[in-house]
């Protein structure tokens, strides 16, 4: 077997034929040696295929396992066999969990979730991964094989893309620092640079949803724009003519009744946040200038990457998710904290906001939008087929 046959994998995935998905046919792997089902707190895993001792399990139930649950499951499991991938199912939804074992480190689970209406992309580009000819079989393979295989597959990209990314960011922030003119303090300098490109990979994310203008390029359409109205570099044209604009009275303000703002910068939303708000370092030094060189060789860097909300997204090694932003902000800001910023983790602002901004928003819309929790509302149906995807123990608490 050279290869796979991608669209056959595809119709099983789509299908939930788990045990065609893994037989010689499918990916190459083994009837299981582990005949019994295992049945832990009151739920059944069945093996349906192996490999060298690497076992892949299937739990069907109508109401899947809890992410807690499903930690409990795979902790049980950890004792009973070294390795193993358990896939959760129901009519409509796959959730494949691997263990994650890395030397001197907790164990930890990754899970990749798939919907009967979606494409399976995501899981296609791992299950290639997984894949085992005979010419592997003949050279010999182990258990060790094995578990690198699939956590390399299912784990690693994520990885990969992040320290590749914060590389190249590095490089780019000393570049870019190197364009600001107007402030003499280095450390300001080094300053303005992260809160520059912090704001721009913020914009990133949210021009890639069409929520600028309807525009995917909106940053780099606008610099095209400016350069041929104004001139490129002409009294550095994108700084000081689009993009402060844009920031402070765009994004910052409310400015729905300024027609000459928005005939600038377009249908753009007001976000509110502290983020876009003239800075100290911008209200104490007019005489600030960046050149659209500097925007330009940005942007070439950026657009190398996918932007994505969505954090299971990572199938080509090249996308960038809010997570890869965290692991920046990290790196950076918390430098900086001599200089009064912070970077807060992401276990504390998930904390917060499950138990405040998510209940919040239940209730603001519960009172705005009444028809959308009535009982045949496709709220509820969305709740009710996957109720830990939406609703948190916090928010349970108010229902």
């Amino acid at each position: 077997m050279a290869k796979l046959n991608l669209e056959k994998l595809r119709k099983h995935i789509q299908k939930f034929e788990f045990k065609a998905l893994f037989d010689g046919y499918g990916l190459g792997w083994d009837n299981p040696s582990l005949k019994k089902p295992i049945l832990i707190d009151g739920t059944t895993l069945t093996a349906i295929a192996e490999k060298r001792g690497f076992l892949v399990f299937v739990c069907e139930a109508t109401v899947l396992p809890n992410a807690l649950e499903r930690k409990k499951i795979a902790q049980h499991i950890d004792l009973l066999h070294r390795g193993h991938l358990i896939i959760y199912f129901n009519a409509k939804k796959q959730i494949w969990q691997i263990a994650v074992k890395e030397l001197n480190k907790p164990i930890q689970y990754k899970e990749v979730e798939y919907y009967s209406h979606q494409e399976p992309d995501l899981l296609l580009s791992k299950l290639q991964g997984i894949l085992f000819t005979i010419a592997e079989e003949e050279a010999g393979i182990t258990l060790i094989d094995v578990t690198d295989r699939i956590d390399n597959s299912f784990n690693t990209n994520t990885e990969k893309t992040t320290k590749k990314f914060y590389d190249h960011f590095k490089k780019q922030h000393a570049a870019f620092m190197a364009l600001i003119q107007g402030l003499e303090n280095p450390e300001h300098q080094r300053w303005y640079a992260s809160l520059m490109m912090n704001r721009l990979m913020f914009i990133y994310f949210i021009q890639k949803k069409s929520f600028l203008d309807d525009d995917v390029n909106y940053l780099q359409t606008k610099l095209n724009r400016i350069q041929q109205v104004q001139g490129e570099d002409k009294f550095y044209s994108f700084y000081r003519n689009f993009l402060l604009a844009f920031f402070h009275n765009g994004l910052g303000k409310e400015h729905k009744n300024d027609k000459e703002l928005i005939a600038l910068i377009g249908n753009v939303p007001y976000l509110n946040g502290g983020l876009f708000d003239v800075h100290e370092l911008e209200s104490g030094n007019a005489d600030i200038q960046i050149t659209d060189s500097a925007f330009t060789q940005l942007f070439d860097f950026f657009d190398q990457y996918q932007w994505h909300l969505d954090n299971g997204i990572n199938a080509k090694g090249n996308e960038i998710n809010p997570d890869v932003i965290g692991y920046i902000f990290e790196k950076y800001i918390n430098d900086r904290a001599a200089m009064g910023a912070y970077y807060t983790k992401e276990d504390i602002t998930e904390y917060i906001s499950k138990n405040t901004i998510i209940p919040f928003l239940f209730d603001k819309a519960k009172t705005d939008c009444a028809n959308a929790f009535k009982s045949d509302s496709s709220l509820w149906q969305l709740l009710k087929d996957s109720p830990d995807r939406y609703i948190y123990d916090a928010v349970k608490k108010r229902l």
